[in-house]
């Protein structure tokens, strides 16, 4: 096991719509862990899981768990928790700066809005707090919460759409996007910050008061 872990990249058992922009988002140190399935999406890319978190119910049919044994955390198939979110809770316990979930999209709906919701706030948790990162990406999508400020970085005509989560976000204050907001409020029951297109390499976010989830969809995928 790596000594000290700055970035964890979790898989999930969702869906990989193009595996050459998800082997792009890897890094020789990555700590990998699986969450149950996702462990297919790691073989498939050519990489070895450090750890391997779940009930073990959505293996790979070929999977040889005896390889493995040693970096298996096994629990339960009657559980109150995702085979995800337990592997995000193993990954904070190790206090990387940054997680980044693979595969968290796509599939079944309840699976998706659920993984979506555990990344909306691990701060309570982790001891880095406003430094630390934890955001879904698949390659083309990337999605997390902004709280107070942010940056988006992509390439001009990428989508972001800028979503309240909970109730109202208010002082929305943006750069680099074409349909600049200033000092506004987005309402979680209207649709006005769907689709706004970055108009440069990077894009910025400002908020004063609520939950804002950020959804890039990068243009060139």
């Amino acid at each position: 096991m790596k000594t000290e872990i700055s970035r964890i990249i979790i898989f999930a058992n969702g869906e990989l719509p193009n595996k050459e922009k998800a082997r792009a988002l890897l890094r020789d140190d990555d700590f990998i862990i699986a969450a149950d399935g996702g462990t297919r999406h790691v073989l498939e890319l050519g990489k070895i899981p450090d750890v391997i978190v779940g009930d073990l119910d959505s293996l790979p049919a070929n999977f040889e768990v005896s390889k493995f044994e040693n970096e298996i955390i096994l629990y339960p198939k009657d559980k109150n928790e995702t085979d995800l979110e337990l592997a995000i809770q193993h990954a904070l316990t190790l206090n990387p700066k940054e997680i980044i979930i693979i595969a968290a999209l796509g599939g079944r709906l309840d699976q998706t809005l659920g993984n979506i919701a555990l990344i909306s706030d691990p701060f309570s948790l982790h001891p880095l707090r406003e430094a630390f990162i934890l955001r879904l990406d698949d390659g083309i999508e990337e999605i997390f919460f902004c709280r107070d400020a942010c940056e988006i970085s992509g390439t001009s005509s990428d989508l972001v759409s800028l979503i309240p989560w909970q109730g109202e976000v208010t002082g929305i204050v943006t750069t680099g996007l074409k349909w600049p907001l200033q000092n506004e409020t987005l309402y979680p029951h209207k649709t006005r910050g769907i689709s706004n297109e970055m108009t440069g390499e990077v894009a910025t976010v400002q908020i004063k008061s609520g939950l804002l989830l950020i959804v890039h969809r990068r243009a060139n995928h």
